[in-house]
């Protein structure tokens, strides 16, 4: 993992190094999540409309056509673990 040293400014701004803008797609004028974590701040980029909709836009597309569960057919199952797995949860911070 790389890592850069970055300058706080008198009023706690940081300035994102171009390489890191352009690998995560944050552009000028964008917005950027900060969430604090035990001992460090995690930068997110707030992913655009389409982007937010691609996944459920492709997991329709793939249940088109299926037949929905019956009463009982879900019993045993982890809907937390299938939700994980359908939608691909992964961390997209940047740190």
């Amino acid at each position: 993992m790389v890592s850069i040293r970055l300058k706080v400014g008198p009023k706690g701004q940081i300035v994102i190094p171009k390489v890191f803008r352009e690998a995560y797609g944050i552009k000028e004028g964008g917005e950027v999540i900060v969430e604090p974590g035990e001992s460090e701040l995690v930068i997110k980029r707030v992913l655009d409309t389409e982007e937010r909709l691609k996944k459920p836009r492709e997991y329709h597309k793939k249940r088109r056509g299926k037949r929905p569960a019956k009463l009982g057919e879900l019993k045993g199952i982890s809907l937390e673990d299938e939700f994980d797995e359908v939608w691909g949860i992964e961390d997209e911070a940047v740190h």
